[in-house]
């Protein structure tokens, strides 16, 4: 191995976290080497080509009001931003029953629908009493930390149809099974996303807008002004710290660094060798974080054939395998793009059939939906996320009972010259782009003002 690469700082990982924070410590006049597992940046952003200079986004690709860094990043790196399209009608399939509407809510039962309202309606008030910085200092978060989601749903609805709506919503982001998660981290879920609306709205929430070009790009052009700082290929083994320095070794090559910054999902984090190990605390939290499981599938057609429907795209329903789509086209509308979300015991069953197979149960579902037109697409694309050797999972990390009780305060706690970032570790859009933005330009803060 040849002489290690001297640095002021370390960073592992490549993604939007990474690059974020190498980019800081740049700009304050200090040296970094940042160490990327893959043969591209981006982590949970990636853009598929699909011909005539358009793409689809594989990964993370929405943004919305009050993410704004990611605003403030694109404009700064001369990336424009285009609305989703939000025109025309929604369908839901629930209960055996097809609904199609404008506005919120499908016109179902009444007392359905109040079910549901006043199920969102407590879980706010729930929410509003968690301090996002500190969630475990919540007044009952022991209580809360104690169930899962699915346990406080069973307790809390009235009608199976109004539990059975708000339990696909919320495994839906969590890309898991309600019963996986604890109350606490759903309530922290949707306070670091500001309030439900915000979370789960088009225009005016977290899927308002899309970057022109893809979400990659930002992350691309980060790496650009980072410039040969940035070493692909170089999946980190091990990491050693010493009186006055660490040492990163890779496959490729040795850095020398004063603090090094791991912006990874934490089951990666896990599987990295320390010298000398983790304290148990750390260790044990990163043993409980599994990762989402979901695979995502983008359909490509030759024309947006639902806008003429007078409809959105936006379909969805708990009992189908993609149990949600919404329109991903360009920003011109052409060609025409569906996406879509296996998510769960969905995805894990299906991981295990053949691709023809798994495409088969897509795009019947999707005919469901639309009708026969979606059942012959031009070009489609589906990556699975668990699969991915450096991810393991998306969208995030999700908190089983107990762990934000018992682990949370070692989540951003440095250990030694280690210290953390990602979208798991962010008070602030936990769990998005914005988050692991927010996570690296803290993570920076924290190294530069140690060693100034």
């Amino acid at each position: 191995m040849p002489e290690p690469l001297d640095v002021d700082f370390a960073v592992v990982g490549a993604g939007l976290a990474g690059l974020t924070t190498a980019r800081a410590i740049l700009e304050a006049g200090r040296s970094v080497a940042v160490l990327e597992a893959r043969d591209r940046v981006g982590g949970r952003v990636l853009s598929q080509p699909i011909g005539d200079g358009q793409v689809v986004e594989m990964g993370g690709q929405w943004v919305g009001p009050t993410q704004d860094r990611m605003y403030a990043l694109s404009q700064e790196l001369g990336i424009k931003t285009f609305s989703t399209h939000d025109d025309g009608d929604e369908l839901a399939l629930i209960g055996g029953k097809r609904y199609r509407y404008h506005g919120q809510m499908p016109r179902m039962n009444p007392l359905v629908l109040a079910d549901f309202i006043q199920l969102v309606m407590r879980l706010e008030r729930l929410v509003k009493q968690i301090p996002v910085d500190r969630p475990w200092d919540a007044p009952r978060a022991r209580e809360w930390d104690a169930q899962t989601f699915d346990t406080w749903l069973r307790r809390t609805a009235k009608t199976a149809k109004a539990r059975s709506m708000l339990g696909f919503y919320m495994s839906g982001i969590m890309a898991t099974e309600c019963a996986n998660f604890s109350l606490l981290h759903a309530l922290f879920y949707v306070r670091s996303a500001t309030d439900f609306q915000t979370m789960a709205s088009i225009g005016g929430g977290a899927q308002q807008d899309r970057f022109v070009g893809g979400s990659q790009l930002v992350a691309t052009a980060l790496a650009e002004r980072l410039g040969d700082a940035v070493k692909l290929e170089a999946p980190v083994h091990r990491v050693i710290q010493r009186n006055g320095y660490v040492l990163v070794e890779s496959a490729t090559l040795t850095v020398r660094a004063e603090r090094v910054v791991i912006a990874l999902p934490p089951t990666l984090a896990g599987r990295i060798t320390y010298d000398p190990p983790l304290p148990s605390h750390r260790d044990q939290l990163m043993q409980r974080l599994p990762q989402g499981t979901v695979t995502k599938v983008n359909v490509v057609y030759d024309v947006p054939f639902w806008r003429d429907q007078g409809l959105k795209g936006f379909c969805w329903s708990p009992r189908l395998p993609v149990g949600a789509i919404m329109d991903n086209s360009p920003p011109d509308g052409s060609p025409g793009v569906l996406v879509g979300f296996l998510i769960g015991n969905h995805a894990r069953s299906l991981a295990r059939e053949e691709p023809a197979a798994r495409q088969k149960v897509v795009l019947d579902c999707l005919t469901e939906y639309l009708g026969s037109r979606a059942s012959a697409p031009h070009a489609y694309h589906e990556l699975d996320w668990s699969a991915e050797r450096w991810t393991r999972g998306c969208f995030g990390a999700h908190f089983p009972p107990g762990v934000w009780t018992q682990y949370g305060p070692s989540l951003r706690e440095p250990v030694g010259r280690l210290h953390w970032a990602g979208t798991e570790t962010s008070s602030i859009w936990n769990g998005y782009m914005e988050g692991a933005v927010r996570s690296g330009e803290r993570a920076a803060k924290e190294v530069l003002l140690v060693t100034s």
